[in-house]
């Protein structure tokens, strides 16, 4: 089969690809149908390898060396393993992203995304950008006649409905969004489906223009002005009542902490690869909230993201930049991604 395989920094190709065994128990076999380029892979891309493991087996999945990239997918069941009644040939499903092992005592709590034994398809063990994916089916969800370029938003939105679950927005305060990439895209679009107006801070203009769409009442231009100054000028000097860093960026977070009011709440989405020195006496004094928001958890999110689709198709249209073969997957998709060229999501076609 054809396959977008990872063989270290800015050495990802597309080759041909032993085709996955048979599903084993409890596993689904899918011929992919579109799969979607997350920032983690452009930074695996641009200068990793950080989470694929190369040159050891990694500690879950036993895996090591190249492997096929990619965590969100949407694709048709073509083969069941032993134990498997949830999906019949010919359905259409949505695989969360991580695979936990239903035992340990974060799993037995329901925290399946911290899971001790967790590992990711497409980091981990091979995964999505390919003809065909082996995935467990109990981290799987129809579709329910969804299309295709819909679905494939079905696991990032998971990830943006866990990061505004654990803050509560209500109308009336004020919720910013740091970094307008995929999931923040959609963190503000879930907030604009709950009636909460955000205000949303990206460095390139096709980010900002994917906030707007997603329905970001305000803009922020931090390539051109202070962003934190913009926000607090915009509460009143108070600041945000709520910050989502999605970013990942070092300047980000220490937007986030200027931004953030007294007794606000300040949630960590992207992940942070530099040292960021904090202002820990200031959480204290003024008791700021920090904490993080870490993937989805398969049996709560993934439903809700299908179910937030279903009823706001228009959620996916906003988030989507362009539809792109697997062949083209490194210039017009890798490489469009690492320069900020993209107003969104861009989705590959496999087949």
């Amino acid at each position: 089969m054809r396959a977008a395989v990872f063989h270290g920094r800015r050495d990802i190709r597309v080759q041909e690809w032993p085709d996955p065994p048979a599903p084993g128990p409890g596993e689904i076999q899918l011929a992919v149908v579109r799969a979607g380029i997350c920032g983690t892979d452009v930074e695996e891309f641009a200068s990793g390898p950080h989470l694929i493991p190369l040159a050891a087996p990694h500690f879950a999945s036993g895996h090591r060396g190249p492997l096929v990239i990619g965590h969100e997918m949407v694709g048709e069941v073509v083969a069941t393993g032993p134990g498997v009644d949830a999906f019949r040939t010919g359905d259409l499903v949505v695989p969360g992203s991580g695979v936990s092992c239903g035992e340990c005592r974060w799993c037995v709590r329901g925290r399946t995304n911290v899971c001790a034994r967790y590992f990711t398809l497409g980091l981990h063990v091979d995964g999505g950008l390919a003809e065909r994916v082996n995935v467990p089916a109990r981290i799987s969800r129809s579709t329910g006649g969804l299309d295709p370029d819909v679905a494939i938003m079905a696991q990032p939105l998971a990830v943006a409905l866990r990061a505004v679950r654990g803050i509560d927005p209500e109308p009336g305060r004020t919720v910013v969004v740091i970094g307008l990439g995929s999931i923040g895209a959609l963190a503000v679009a879930a907030c604009a489906a709950r009636g909460v107006e955000t205000i949303g801070v990206d460095i390139t203009a096709g980010r900002l223009e994917t906030g707007r769409r997603a329905g970001a009442g305000l803009l922020v231009d931090a390539s051109r002005q202070d962003a934190a100054a913009a926000i607090r000028a915009a509460t009143d000097g108070h600041g945000a009542d709520v910050v989502i860093e999605a970013s990942g960026a070092r300047a980000g977070l220490a937007t986030a902490m200027d931004a953030v009011c007294r007794g606000g709440h300040v949630r960590l989405v992207g992940l942070h690869r530099d040292p960021s020195p904090l202002d820990l006496t200031r959480l204290v004094l003024e008791e700021i909230t920090l904490d993080t928001s870490k993937v989805h958890i398969c049996d709560q999110d993934l439903p809700e993201a299908l179910a937030l689709l279903h009823a706001h198709p228009e959620i996916a249209t906003t988030a989507l930049d362009d539809v792109i073969p697997l062949d083209r997957l490194v210039p017009d998709g890798f490489s469009r991604v690492e320069r900020g060229e993209v107003s969104g999501k861009v989705v590959v076609r496999p087949g």
